[in-house]
């Protein structure tokens, strides 16, 4: 059998995780200055509290578990004679009927919805306003394809019980400070679900909001064209789409938007709310001196049918990438596990896709190149005993340290040094004992210099 993964699902060698938890403890960092407090869920769910919530789309690409034992028998699709009992029409119609009686279970699609059911689970536990972060894997039946993975990791912040829009400006400010530390170059862009409402409201399809939205939230992908196909195959007539245009690809300035926004939505309430609460969004982060760049984009939709109010969502400006980080206000998503109108906003950041922005733009830092700072060569099993007690001393100071296994080659020694991207490579020998030094090689550089054995923690610290 050929060894593989999963298509969509990927392995990472030492070196690739060492790149992955520089990515976690920045963002676990910043989140942490901020005063989230972690949590973690378990991998999978119950369907019940899984579906309805990321709209059509969505449930579609949940990952559904097998019920375990003889799930055909307990379905009811075998008669007493052991002949198949079930007639449909379509295989679609078989699937949603077999679906409630052979899958019980999902793996999570996302961390949000899990985050509400512990909201709820726990309240009593927690107090309100609750901050929290949680970086884990989710999965997604997905297409793979570039930036796309059927298994990736979300690192989410979220604050719940409270409806004040500075949360919303905190959240801007860490994707300012989380990408500022990568050095990734991004644009953060903004739109508020109340205003799309308000111009679903003022083309006159209110009651078709959600289609509308999944339709406009892939004007980035598929180009205005197809995104008026789709909304003509979703039932919006061509008044109605014709009107909706000059709206998504608006330009201008923050207060120029928002001018037109409210000569066009001025006979929905809902709409001027939500131009009021980003007028408000904006002159926090003004006041706040968030200087990472923004702006109004009413393309963004962010299909995920929770979402009420703002929304956001975060491009890297120097790579052909989809959305690194996004997020939104979400009204009342407690409401549906029975604890209701608990307002909650939060933001992911995408793991892998930052990843592969950061292997594009060759932005790691050395550091991540390699976990092991010093090796001890070894001569033999008395020289191995002399790096004993120097190893162990650097350890305790916080010095990754290495003693090579065996007496090998020093060819081979040194080698090993360089492929692991070791920085520095300690020679303790007979003379170097009796003389209590070492000699130490910087690999970059070659050069060697002979140091007491006491001195090389200083030495190492003033150039790790």
């Amino acid at each position: 059998m050929k060894p593989s993964t999963v298509k969509g699902t990927r392995d990472f060698t030492p070196v690739q995780m060492r790149r992955r938890n520089y990515i976690f403890e920045t963002i676990r960092e910043v989140y942490r200055l901020h005063g989230y407090l972690p949590i973690e869920t378990p991998a999978m769910e119950n369907l019940s509290t899984l579906m309805g919530k990321y709209g059509e789309e969505g449930d579609k690409l949940l990952f559904k578990i097998l019920n375990s034992g003889n799930f055909a028998d307990k379905a009811g699709l075998i008669d007493a004679q052991g002949q198949w009992q079930g007639h449909y029409a379509d295989t679609e119609a078989l699937s949603r009927s077999l679906l409630p009686k052979i899958s019980e279970k999902g793996l999570r699609y996302d961390l949000t919805v899990p985050f509400a059911r512990f909201v709820v689970q726990h309240q009593n536990e927690l107090c309100f306003p609750f901050k929290r972060y949680q970086i884990q894997p989710v999965w997604r039946a997905d297409r793979p394809q570039k930036g796309r993975y059927r298994e990736f990791y979300q690192c989410d912040a979220d604050v719940i019980g409270s409806d004040s829009l500075l949360h919303e400006a905190e959240l801007v400010q860490m994707m300012e400070e989380v990408f500022a530390r990568f050095g990734i170059r991004v644009m953060v862009k903004i739109n508020n679900r109340k205003i799309l409402y308000g111009i679903a409201e003022a083309v006159g399809h209110a009651d078709k909001m959600t289609d509308i939205t999944v339709a406009i939230d892939k004007l980035d992908k598929i180009g205005l064209d197809a995104v008026k196909e789709e909304l003509a195959g979703r039932g919006i007539d061509a008044a109605a789409i014709d009107k909706l245009m000059p709206v998504l690809t608006l330009t201008g300035s923050f207060s120029e938007k928002t001018a037109i926004l409210e000569s066009f939505l001025k006979e929905s309430q809902t709409g001027l709310k939500g131009v009021e609460e980003l007028k408000i969004l904006f002159g926090l982060l003004e006041e706040m001196q968030v200087s990472v760049p923004h702006e109004l984009d009413l393309s963004l939709a962010r299909g995920l049918n929770y979402y009420t109010g703002a929304i956001f969502e975060v491009k890297a400006l120097d790579v052909a990438m989809g959305s690194i980080c996004g997020g939104g206000r979400y009204d009342d998503l407690t409401g549906v596990f029975g604890m209701k109108g608990v307002s909650g906003v939060g933001i992911s950041f995408g793991a892998d896709r930052i990843y592969d922005v950061l292997n594009d733009l060759d932005l790691y830092p050395e550091s991540t190149m390699s976990g092991t700072q010093l090796l001890f060569v070894n001569f033999g099993a008395k020289e191995q005993a002399w790096a004993f007690a120097p190893a162990s001393a650097l350890r305790k100071a916080g010095i990754s340290v290495e003693i090579y296994p065996s007496a090998a080659k020093l060819q081979k020694q040194f080698s090993y040094a360089d492929n692991l991207h070791i920085p520095f490579v300690a020679v303790l020998g007979e003379k170097e004992h009796e003389a209590g030094r070492v000699v130490v090689k910087d690999m970059k550089s070659g050069e060697q210099e002979s140091l007491a054995t006491d001195a090389l923690l200083a030495w190492l610290k003033e150039r790790l």
